[in-house]
């Protein structure tokens, strides 16, 4: 159904429907057929007495014919057979200025012979398939007036207007006063707040609220018919009071753009309200609690601040005394500042809690409660339970805070209990298990929709209604089934639930398969990439069918420059985004199209880097931002930007010097020649020092683009970081042993940039510093090593201890202990020789012979006569 403040035109006409703006002209069903060509009439946006108009330019005659042939359409329309068969999904659509829009027509007449879309933007010409899409990637007309129309095989024509609302909001408006020096306002004295709402269209919906604090005081409409951006002032008199004071008054703008559209809410900033005003004593009966004092219980106000004195029964009174009971009474106050005034108060204490809520409570979800369940002096304190726990009742209650409570109110006197019932009524929840939808022709589909709500939530289906689908709603849940599925149940299903609290709605669409056409254009070839000034080629579009099938083929870009010709010559010095599309028209298919991906690239003029702030030098743990400027590349979207990292002729991956190599890029997405920044953000430490950093930019234009990709890469620059020193502790430990009466070297060497200066600080008398720095010691004692530069100072300790040269000792020892084994040794073996090797020989009588048994022979007989012993 068609909501009632979209415009539909519904009258047969006999001639031709035209729009024309600039240089773009959409022609319909009715221009094709050769009725009437000469014709023309451009379509405004219609308004609540007009349908459409003619532009001033259009000849008398055709004004009149088309008065006649409109006359006659109406006359035609008034039966009930002369609806036009146009289904536009969706109706109405907002849109914001510069944004894309895509709306659906579609007939099911069964004496179908064509529609199509006539606007200034967008406009498709007649179409012989039943679906035609109106899109607009960058909707900038603000008269545009979309218009889908119908042809029937009897060249009756019939048309139907898109509801089309484009709109603009500004982020921010203003309040000024009349007031302009600042002073402070005079009680009961008219002044004039204006608020300014700059660059706002469309007006018509525009509401203007004003608010004091959080009150709403004041509410305008403004209207004006421009649907183009204006300036809006709205000017509210405002007379102030002392209650104003110290108070704030703002404005809001409301766009209120329907059902289809946002809705927007912008504030303006608070206006601060100062009034001077005589003294008022704003309190008549005061109720206080035994044991307090009337401190801060009465409130007086004025501007400037009165002078405040308490009376009781003639005499002054301390307001920090603390009351009893039978401190009821009259009070007088006195109050003192542009003019004096006096007033008699009556003071209650009273005591004793009361209970105040009712049996069962029920509330709007998200909504704050009254349930302010006792009072009295003391004030009672209430607990509550839920579920036997203590809880605490939100201020706000959802879902969940719904219950049964059991409360206890107390003080110091008595406790009671009640049971309180809090029900709580919630909007549906989300659509659940509804989703976008596929199945095959003739076959059977169900779509289910279930939301959650209190009380619970009733549905409704729009869709395009045909024999083949039912509804069934069961246990909260709401289903649909497609039985043998056709054409016509592709498109958009919604589902509604709604309760009293709210509603819900979801929208899927739902696909039969096997129903896409094709288009018989082929584009040689396909993707074409060109380097600026270069030497150009020439797209082709070419037939993929008899030439008998085409109607019309040409190419149109974006300029919307049509070219009758099957061959596009690309201009490679000026046009870098002409979006080449091939148009053809073919029996049975209609209009259809093709886009050539088209490329024209230029490579960077120059590469360089450098830091952001100038700084080539810093701290250990400073931050350092360096930026890789690319100069007059295009297009920006196809580049990639690359940090490279280099000690010398070594190449260091970022990571092990710890480092983000994200090219932290901000890419333009215009085709032309940009220049491109490029920045990477460093935490510098030691290991950065000496390292050479470049960065390389890349146009990676796909696989049908140069290889290797055209690449610059910038100029190398140097990080030099400074950083404290640190003395190298594996070249000098903390403990070193010495020798008695042998000398030991101490070598103390650190790092640091700029190079630290090494002193050694002993009170030896025998160490001494070699040249290169090394410290010679030989007695023990404490030696510190301080390595220094301009950023800090590192210390090393070193203990010296000595220790005996045992080595003499131990190699005497040795020498006695082997001469010892060695006497050993000797007297065991003469031992064995006399007992083993020795004979007993008697030199008594002997006898001077040859060899007999009594001479000794063989080297270990003497030659002596001797006689052998037994």
């Amino acid at each position: 159904m068609m909501p009632a403040a979209v415009l539909q035109e519904s009258q047969p006409l006999t001639m031709p429907f035209a729009h024309q703006e600039g240089e773009a002209k959409h022609q319909t069903a009715s221009e094709l057929t050769q009725h009437c060509p000469t014709r023309e009439a451009e379509l405004k946006q219609p308004t609540e007495d007009t349908l459409f108009t003619l532009d001033k330019k259009t000849n008398p005659m055709t004004r009149w014919i088309l008065f006649v042939q409109l006359f006659a359409g109406l006359l035609l329309n008034t039966g009930g057979d002369a609806s036009c068969a146009i289904d536009v999904i969706p109706p109405r659509v907002v849109v914001k200025y510069g944004d894309s829009v895509s709306v659906n027509c579609s007939s099911s007449a069964s004496d179908f012979g064509g529609i199509g879309w006539e606007a200034s933007q967008g406009g498709t010409g007649i179409q012989e398939t039943r679906h035609v899409m109106w899109t607009v990637e960058r909707l900038i007309h603000w008269d545009i007036s979309p218009l889908c129309f119908f042809n029937n095989v009897h060249d009756k024509q019939c048309s139907t207007r898109l509801g089309l609302v484009i709109y603009t909001f500004p982020e921010n408006i203003s309040i000024s006063s009349s007031n302009n020096n600042n002073k402070a306002m005079e009680e009961n004295v008219e002044y004039n707040l204006s608020c300014s709402i700059l660059n706002i269209a469309p007006v018509q919906n525009l509401t203007i609220k004003w608010y004091w604090g959080d009150t709403a005081i004041h509410t305008e409409i403004l209207t004006n018919d421009k649907k183009k951006p204006t300036n809006q002032t709205s000017v509210f008199s405002f007379k102030p009071m002392r209650q104003d004071h110290q108070t704030t008054i703002r404005c809001e703008a409301h766009m209120d753009l329907g059902p289809e559209g946002p809705q927007f809410n912008v504030s303006s900033q608070d206006l601060n309200i100062d009034v001077e005003f005589a003294p008022d004593i704003e309190c008549y009966t005061i109720e206080v609690r035994e044991g307090e004092s009337l401190d801060g219980k009465c409130n007086v106000t004025g501007n400037p601040p009165p002078n405040v004195k308490w009376l009781k029964d003639g005499r002054p009174i301390n307001l920090t005394d603390l009351l009893r009971r039978d401190d009821k009474g009259i009070y007088e106050v006195k109050a003192e500042g542009l003019t004096l005034v006096e007033k008699k108060i009556q003071v209650n204490v009273l005591y004793g809690p009361e209970w105040m809520c009712p049996d069962t409570y029920t509330a709007p979800e998200h909504t704050s409660h009254n349930l302010t369940c006792s009072q009295g002096f003391p004030k009672p304190q209430e607990i509550w339970y839920k579920d036997e726990e203590e809880v605490k009742l939100p201020d706000i209650l959802t879902r969940r805070d719904a219950g049964q409570y059991r409360v206890t109110v107390s003080n110091n006197l008595t406790t009671l209990q009640f049971t309180v019932d809090i029900v709580v009524h919630y909007p549906p929840s989300d659509i659940l298990e509804l989703e976008n939808s596929e199945v095959q022709v003739g076959g059977v589909l169900g779509l289910k929709c279930s939301s959650v709500g209190n009380p619970r939530p009733n549905y409704s289906w729009i869709y395009y209604k045909t024999h083949n689908v039912n509804e069934r709603t069961e246990d909260g849940v709401s289903g649909l089934i497609i039985n043998d599925a056709t054409g016509f149940n592709t498109g958009s299903y919604t589902c509604q639930a709604w309760n009293e609290r709210g509603n819900v709605s979801k929208t899927v669409r739902v696909t039969v398969k096997g129903v896409k056409p094709e288009c018989p254009i082929e584009i040689e070839p396909d993707t074409m990439v060109l380097k600026y000034q270069s030497r150009g080629r020439s797209a082709v579009c070419k037939l993929q069918t008899n030439e008998s099938n085409v109607k019309e083929i040409f190419w149109k870009t974006r300029e919307d420059r049509r070219i009758s010709n099957r061959t596009w010559n690309p201009d490679i010095h000026e046009n870098w985004d002409p979006s080449p599309v091939c148009h053809g028209e073919f029996l049975g298919i209609g209009r259809c199209n093709k886009t050539l991906h088209y490329i024209l690239y230029k490579p960077p003029e120059t590469v360089s880097i450098d830091t952001v702030n100038n700084s080539e030098s810093t701290v250990e743990g400073g931050e350092m931002k360096l930026q890789c400027s690319i100069i007059n590349v295009a297009p920006a979207e196809h580049l990639r930007v690359r940090w490279m990292w280099q000690r010398g002729n070594e190449t260091i991956e970022p990571a092990l010097v710890g480092v983000n190599n994200e090219s932290g890029c901000s890419f333009p997405t215009r085709r032309s020649p940009v220049n491109v920044v490029c920045t990477m953000n460093i935490t510098l430490n030691r290991t950065h020092n000496g390292i050479q950093v470049q960065c390389e930019a890349e146009l990676n234009l796909g696989p049908k683009g140069p290889q290797p990709p055209p690449s610059m890469t910038s100029n190398s620059f140097n990080l030099s970081v400074q950083y404290e020193p640190r003395i190298n502790t594996t070249k000098l430990p903390e403990l070193v042993p010495v020798i008695r009466g042998y000398t030991e070297e101490l070598f103390c060497e650190a790092d640091g940039n700029p190079p630290p200066r090494i002193q050694w600080h002993y009170s030896s008398g025998t160490a001494f510093l070699r040249l290169n720095g090394t410290l010679v010691v030989k007695e023990e004692g404490i030696y510190n090593c301080i390595a220094e530069n301009d950023l800090s100072t590192d210390k090393r300790v070193v203990q010296v201890i000595l220790k005996e040269d045992y080595l003499p000792l131990i190699a005497g020892f040795v020498a006695l202990t082997v001469v010892i084994i060695s006497i050993i040794f000797v007297f065991i073996y003469s031992i064995y020789y006399k007992n083993t090797k020795m004979r007993r020989y008697s030199l008594k009588n002997p006898k001077l012979s040859n060899h007999n048994g009594n001479v000794a022979h063989n080297g270990w007989d003497i030659q002596l006569p001797v006689t052998k012993l037994s």
